[in-house]
């Protein structure tokens, strides 16, 4: 990846998705236990999971899960999101719906936004519902990454949605990208050579979903683009003060960093990193009360913990019921590694009690 990247190669996301997918991609075939099939919803392709109907059983719950990959990478079509979400629907005996949205450098934002919002509010239509036998008062939305990114900023718009009648009863997050106002929380500093998703990468993916230039980088890891002279940032520091947020056992002995002066014209120029559609721990309080019991899963060995934990706290604050799932010894995208060649205890581990936490809840 990082090589394509260097080189520059076409647009190195599509040389690597491309990789992926052919290696990886699987037809849409149905597994002895469960029915998998491909749809559109609002225009939007999806693929279903359904577990086989039971005597005398009424409605199935059901998740709307968003894959993650930087919003440019991967696929509900793969065979790691294709064996996660067939062993939840078999676990849960739920309907699993796997939102395939369009991707980097195809689209960037706010249309992947967009496509998982679309496809989510075609489901939660009450003939959509009964089509599938799902009942309307047991659905979660649900994706790890980029994908829950994506579930969280849907989650927070259907809660404003004054015409729904049907809402998510849950939200599960794992390992979610949440803000890219700080590019220097703890663990940002603390892993930001870690493997599988280093700082630079992940400020890349951010530059490649704003459709930005990759000259702001190194603007953007040393937070000039939120400098105390930048007034648009003004209102928002509040709400990503990682320093009353995360408990001392994550600030460990990390300082902030925080410029007094910056760049205001990056913001001018990329408006959607404040934009609350982007970042969803940037929303107001009034937005968060609305939202429904959350899951959120965090990894040790991630530049991403200290998102998930800050929004959990920021929940919590404005009083939804929060389960914040730490692992000390996992890694971020552990938890679709459960197949061979790259089948590892972390994710096994993760998967199980993201799955257990479902089941007692949905």
């Amino acid at each position: 990846c990082h090589l394509i990247h260097y080189l520059r190669l076409s647009h190195h996301l599509i040389v690597l998705n491309y990789l992926i997918c052919t290696f990886d991609k699987l037809k849409s075939v149905s597994s002895e236990d469960i029915n998998i099939t491909d749809a559109v919803f609002d225009g939007v392709e999806v693929r279903v999971f359904e577990p086989p109907a039971k005597q005398d059983e009424r409605l199935k719950r059901s998740v709307v899960y968003i894959h993650g990959g930087g919003w440019a990478l991967a696929s509900a079509r793969t065979s790691l999101y294709n064996n996660l979400c067939r062993i939840m629907a078999e676990s849960l005996n739920a309907v699993v719906v796997s939102v395939e949205y369009r991707l980097v450098p195809e689209v960037c934002f706010p249309e992947q936004f967009h496509d998982a919002l679309r496809a989510t509010k075609h489901f939660l239509q009450p003939d959509v519902l009964a089509k599938y036998s799902v009942d309307p008062s047991r659905i979660a939305i649900s994706g790890d990454s980029a994908g829950g990114n994506l579930a969280a900023a849907v989650c927070q718009q259907l809660s404003k949605d004054e015409h729904l009648t049907i809402r998510p009863k849950l939200q599960a997050l794992i390992y979610p990208v949440l803000q890219a106002f700080d590019f220097n929380t703890p663990s940002y500093q603390q892993n930001m050579n870690m493997p599988v998703l280093p700082r630079y990468v992940m400020i890349n993916y951010w530059i490649d979903y704003f459709n930005g230039n990759y000259d702001l980088a190194h603007s953007l890891l040393i937070n000039n683009h939120t400098a105390l002279d930048v007034g648009q940032a003004l209102s928002f520091r509040g709400r990503l003060n990682w320093t009353s947020l995360l408990p001392s056992s994550f600030k460990k002995n990390y300082k902030p960093v925080i410029q007094t002066t910056g760049k205001a014209e990056i913001i001018q120029e990329i408006p959607a990193l404040l934009d609350v559609r982007a970042v969803p721990l940037l929303a107001e309080n009034e937005t968060l009360q609305l939202q429904p019991k959350t899951y959120i899963l965090t990894c040790e060995n991630d530049v991403l913990r200290d998102d998930g934990v800050m929004y959990a706290k920021r929940l919590e604050n404005a009083g939804v019921e929060v389960t914040l799932d730490h692992f000390d010894d996992c890694f971020h995208g552990c938890m679709i590694f459960t197949i061979w060649p790259t089948d590892f205890s972390a994710g096994v581990q993760t998967r199980n009690s993201y799955i257990k936490w479902l089941d007692e809840n949905l």
